[in-house]
């Protein structure tokens, strides 16, 4: 479920923490890393569970439909087909998910008067009827409807809240947890170990994750020193502090990790600015990272292949 990009603002995130207290040592640092990966995942499941939820409602709203005294054309037509379907189904009869979603306890979370107003504000498009009017819908049927009930909720602003109240950073992991989950939802129905697939991968958090931070804690002032020629008239206490933690993370990158290529870390840290730090920022750093990138490069400091320039 993380790429690289995520772990690096989950990075940028642990380190930024770090700047505003002088009492943070590496090891909390890593903790505040760790913590933030723990809380996406957290997160993911939240969203992955709420339109599960959201999906069996349709029972509900079958069961409701039935009971009433004098049932409408539209009542006796309707079908839990949302709830029914072989795809939410594979989900509540899949072991390892219930274990997880009981180990974090992601129901404890989920209001069901919330899930009942988004379902229904899902009634009320044309195509959660059109869906329900299919003669014999495909999995692929089943699975873009999911998708859009999630979509319907991302659009509300009730819904909005009630997760950012449940989560603080998901403005943060917004666009990293929708992904995720339209994916998880296209790849129904779940098989055994499916969930694999959106767990946290220990190459991207530890093996680039964890050694980054255990590089930055042992070279920052030698990334510094680096960076400070290449400021022209700014005094280095004067830049933005993300963009210092950017610039110097982008440093320990291109001397570090070899295997990836060095414009892929500027276009990286350029993207990341765009929405973390201020406006001007996506220049200023991607002029620095250039200008540095060349001199690494004339000087044979940025390793192509092999270790690191630094331990």
């Amino acid at each position: 479920m993380l790429s690289r990009r995520n772990v690096r603002v989950k990075l940028m995130q642990a380190l930024y923490a770090q700047s505003r207290d002088e009492y943070l040592k590496p090891e909390d640092v890593l903790k505040v890393y760790r913590m933030g990966l723990r809380h996406s995942f957290e997160l993911y499941l939240y969203n992955f569970l709420f339109i599960i939820r959201l999906a069996q409602y349709s029972q509900t709203d079958y069961d409701r439909r039935k009971a009433k005294l004098r049932p409408t054309e539209e009542d006796r037509k309707f079908t839990p087909r949302l709830a029914e379907n072989e795809l939410v189904q594979s989900v509540l009869q899949h072991t390892e998910l219930q274990k997880t979603w009981r180990a974090y306890k992601t129901d404890q979370l989920i209001d069901p008067d919330n899930v009942r107003l988004m379902y229904q504000e899902l009634t009320k498009t044309s195509e959660y009827t059109d869906y329900l009017a299919l003669p014999a819908p495909t999995h692929s049927d089943h699975a873009e409807m999911l998708v859009y009930a999630y979509k319907v909720c991302l659009a509300n602003d009730h819904f909005n809240e009630i997760v950012e109240d449940a989560f603080v950073q998901w403005t943060d992991d917004e666009s990293l947890i929708t992904g995720a989950l339209k994916r998880t939802l296209r790849a129904l129905p779940a098989k055994t170990n499916f969930l694999d697939d959106y767990k946290p991968s220990a190459e991207a958090t530890v093996e680039f994750g964890e050694t980054m931070l255990k590089l930055m804690a042992q070279n920052e002032s030698t990334y510094l020193e680096l960076i400070k020629p290449l400021l022209y008239n700014w005094d280095a206490e004067r830049v933005a502090v993300i963009d210092m933690i950017l610039l110097k993370m982008a440093v320990c990158e291109m001397l570090n990790f070899p295997s990836i290529p060095t414009k892929v870390t500027l276009n990286e840290y350029v993207e990341i600015s765009k929405q973390y730090s201020t406006d001007k920022s996506k220049e200023f750093i991607n002029g620095v990272l250039d200008h540095l990138m060349k001199m690494l490069l004339k000087e044979g400091k940025i390793v192509k292949q092999g270790r690191g320039l630094l331990e």
